[in-house]
């Protein structure tokens, strides 16, 4: 570390010698992230290069929207870059959730049966679901969907041979890549690769959706490359690279696209309308940008997990273990230090640096909810944030850094401030 940074922040002494052995611990790790990165890189390039993105995209439409040669060419350009056959990405997708319910609507219908695969989801998609809430607010269950789900094993792998049984007669696979507020490991590539052959022996035509958020680029291959007929994703998680304000994604099989965009808009028209109000570029520009942004994120992740190992804590995944997504969950063993975590990574925010984050009831969740987040856009979790319910095990999950330096500097921040919280009681 830089004694001069050193000086700017008021690092102790001995955090800065840990910072900078856990550094140079990454170095195998930060190598390998840097190799993926520039795969991805060159693999969106030509996505851009293949669909003749030009100036003329960039321009916003208004009303109807009729004609958009940009909106149809980041279709084109999404779809490309993931592997897909089509894509419809707009900035009218409210969050992660809002995709993954106008996925979820767009293609079950009144008597269809979706198994969760990976045991429960997220906890913002229960009463879309219908597994909590109250009764008759819209939910699939209301409209007559079943739900089932196939819990995961102790150690958090799927239990293969469930699978198969479970997903006969059902008409969608639900696979959650990233492990929301659990301990369990994201799953990579592979894992899902598994999964989708358990459900496919057990129901050929099933329909594999994959909630694909934070995991966009984290490897060399998305899961539509081992037989997911459908993935949904956040334009202000991996995917929109810290540009884009706003949006969501969902790519996948053409017919299935089609049926969603009738859930977005309407049926008949779908795709075919939607102004894009000026949007286009920093779409363009995020996704552009997306693969070199989640190495950063990685890196910081990857760092924050191996620092936080030589200060005494659990972390998960550790440096060298293989990654599904961007996330690094640190069990902190109690509230105070929990909140300390997330003041000190607020502290090293490039915005809102001087706010206090404080845990309160979050709309979607069933605890109160302590989120650190100074970023340039609200609530982009592939800016540096932390965030956790407060509750057992204490455990703070961490996420993004669209720059290493920024990230590094907040996770120090982090640990500098849970050591004065210790001195001090």
């Amino acid at each position: 570390m830089n004694s001069r940074i050193n000086e700017l922040y008021g690092f102790s002494p001995r955090l800065a010698e840990l910072a900078q052995q856990a550094e140079e611990n990454c170095m195998e790790a930060f190598a390998r992230i840097d190799a993926v990165a520039e795969y991805n890189g060159a693999k969106v390039l030509k996505a851009f290069s293949d669909n003749k993105v030009s100036e003329p995209c960039f321009y916003g439409s208004t009303g109807y929207g009729y004609g958009d040669m940009g909106r149809e060419v980041i279709d084109k350009v999404f779809a490309q870059a993931l592997g897909t056959e089509d894509a419809l990405v707009r900035f009218n997708f409210v969050s992660g959730t809002h995709a993954l319910s106008v996925a979820l609507f767009g293609v079950l219908r009144t008597g269809d049966k979706m198994v969760s695969i990976t045991g429960k989801p997220y906890d913002t998609l229960e009463e879309v679901i219908g597994i909590s809430g109250e009764k008759g607010n819209g939910s699939l269950m209301d409209y007559g969907v079943e739900y089932a789900q196939v819990d995961l094993n102790e150690d958090g792998s799927p239990k293969l041979d469930e699978i198969t049984a479970a997903v006969k007669g059902a008409k969608i696979a639900y696979i959650q890549r990233s492990r929301g507020y659990s301990l369990r490991g994201a799953f990579t590539v592979s894992d899902i690769e598994k999964m989708i052959n358990a459900a496919k022996k057990g129901n050929p035509d099933i329909i594999i959706m994959v909630d694909n958020c934070y995991g966009e680029f984290v490897e060399v291959r998305e899961p539509s490359a081992v037989g997911a007929d459908i993935m949904i994703g956040s334009l202000i998680k991996n995917a929109g690279g810290g540009i884009a304000r706003t949006g969501g994604y969902i790519a996948g099989r053409a017919d299935l696209v089609e049926l969603c965009s009738y859930r977005l808009t309407c049926v008949g028209m779908g795709k075919e309308v939607g102004c894009t109000l000026g949007m286009n570029r920093e779409m363009l520009l995020g996704l552009f940008f997306a693969p070199d942004v989640v190495a950063s994120a990685i890196k910081t992740s990857a760092f924050a997990s191996e620092l936080f190992t030589m200060l005494g804590y659990e972390c998960s995944p550790r440096k060298d273990d293989p990654r599904g997504d961007i996330i690094t969950a640190v069990k902190l063993g109690d509230e105070e230090h929990l909140t300390a975590f997330c003041r000190g990574i607020q502290k090293g925010a490039p915005v809102d640096s001087f706010v206090t984050p404080e845990a309160w009831d979050m709309p979607g969740y069933s605890s109160k909810v302590i989120m650190a987040a100074g970023a340039f856009t609200n609530g982009a979790s592939i800016e540096l944030s932390a965030d956790a319910p407060i509750r057992e095990p204490f455990a703070v999950w961490m996420q993004g850094g669209i720059t290493y330096t920024s990230g590094k500097l907040g996770v120090m921040l982090a640990a500098q401030e849970m050591l004065k919280d210790s001195e001090q009681r």
